[in-house]
């Protein structure tokens, strides 16, 4: 299995130990993350042959200072064709905010740090299943206009 992550505006081979990236999570407030850098994204990827074809799983990372972070969990590839978002509080899901990209991200999505923190530990410590410490929603029944175009 192949596996690539993007930390700190870092592209390396390999996934991070958890101990490396706990405190982007965990620290205090004001110390998590990485927007001092001027990127709140992140990411961690798998590929791998099984036996239909390749298939490649994603953990897409957005955060936000005071709403949290959102993740998005794909698995494309040798039949698969599978994207899941985190659930927040869906009363929200029609506010969107800009991430530091410019991107407009549902608000309904995010869910807490320390919730964020346990599902890429898992994600890591599970070789890319998706996580089940958080609650997930299928995309395909996410209402239209959740991800609007800039």
């Amino acid at each position: 299995m192949e596996k690539r992550s993007y930390f700190i505006s870092r592209f390396r081979d390999g996934w991070p130990e958890p101990e490396e990236i706990a405190p982007l999570f965990l620290a205090p407030l004001g110390e998590r993350w990485f927007f001092e850098t001027g990127n709140d994204s992140a990411g961690l990827t798998a590929e791998d042959g099984d036996g239909a074809g390749r298939v490649a799983v994603h953990l897409d990372i957005w955060a936000h200072p005071e709403l949290g972070v959102q993740l998005t969990w794909r698995k494309w590839g040798g039949g698969h064709k599978e994207t899941y978002h985190s659930r927040g509080d869906l009363l929200r899901l029609g506010e969107h905010v800009r991430s530091l990209h410019d991107t407009l991200l549902p608000v309904g999505l995010f869910i807490p740090w320390e919730q964020a923190w346990e599902a890429v530990r898992d994600f890591i410590e599970t070789d890319g299943q998706r996580p089940e410490s958080v609650a997930w929603l299928e995309e395909s029944k996410l209402p239209a206009g959740t991800f609007p175009s800039p």
